[in-house]
């Protein structure tokens, strides 16, 4: 149903608002359209997943570094080149190459 909400000066655009019929449809009871506890349930449990997601992220987050700058002074000296193993390239595969031609399977 459109509610027409009087007459307009000239230029000024015309409002029209959807108002809701207020009687529930024919076979429907009183009660219709109206919130139930199903809500209230849904409601409560997005809530509580919402805390343990919360509660897991903050326990990983105090995993992480507070940088992940490379470190620097003597310490980082004598641990250099300890990551790799000798004779094994790091960040290539085969056929990452275009020289070597198209990959296979």
């Amino acid at each position: 149903m459109l509610v027409d909400l009087g007459a307009v000066p000239v230029g000024q655009p015309v409002a029209l608002v959807l108002a809701q019929n207020p009687e529930p449809p024919p076979g429907k009871g009183d009660e219709f359209g109206k919130a139930s506890p199903v809500g209230l349930v849904v409601i409560v449990l997005l809530f509580l997943a919402t805390i343990l997601l919360v509660r897991s992220m903050t326990k990983h987050l105090r995993k992480v570094p507070a940088s992940f700058d490379e470190p620097t002074g003597p310490a980082a000296e004598a641990g250099q080149g300890a990551g790799t193993a000798p004779g094994i390239a790091t960040g290539t595969r085969s056929g990452d190459d275009p020289a070597d031609g198209p990959a296979r399977g």
